[in-house]
């Protein structure tokens, strides 16, 4: 079963959802905001995904921006990204599609359609 994580209300996640109802894909679905995900869960995502780990943040979110990590995440290690990560489920990008063999980091539709049809 696919675990579909993302904010409610972003609309980016709005879209996803819709376009996993209108395919008929069934899913779990988990609100990042109040099950935030934990290291271990990230470090499993990371290493299924096979992307860079810069690209699980939320670079357009108010909390990355405030924190500035734009000038701090490159001299973190991927230890301290992934901690930081985990610390708040808004500093993640979204929405996140988990399934057994493979993680999709943000909603690109034809990347979404090349993998679960």
């Amino acid at each position: 079963m696919l675990t579909f994580i993302c904010y409610p209300k972003c609309t980016t996640c709005q879209k996803a959802r819709a376009w996993l109802d209108e395919n008929n894909i069934q899913y779990v679905f988990r609100d990042i905001k109040l099950d935030n995900p934990t290291l271990s869960e990230l470090k499993d995502w990371h290493q299924k995904s096979g992307l860079e780990l810069s690209r699980f943040f939320n670079t357009s979110g108010l909390l990355y921006k405030s924190m500035e990590l734009k000038l701090k995440l490159p001299a973190m290690t991927d230890e301290q990204k992934l901690e930081l990560l985990a610390s708040d489920g808004m500093l993640c990008k979204r929405p996140l599609l988990v399934g057994e063999d493979f993680v999709l980091v943000g909603f690109k539709q034809p990347q979404w359609e090349e993998k679960l049809r």
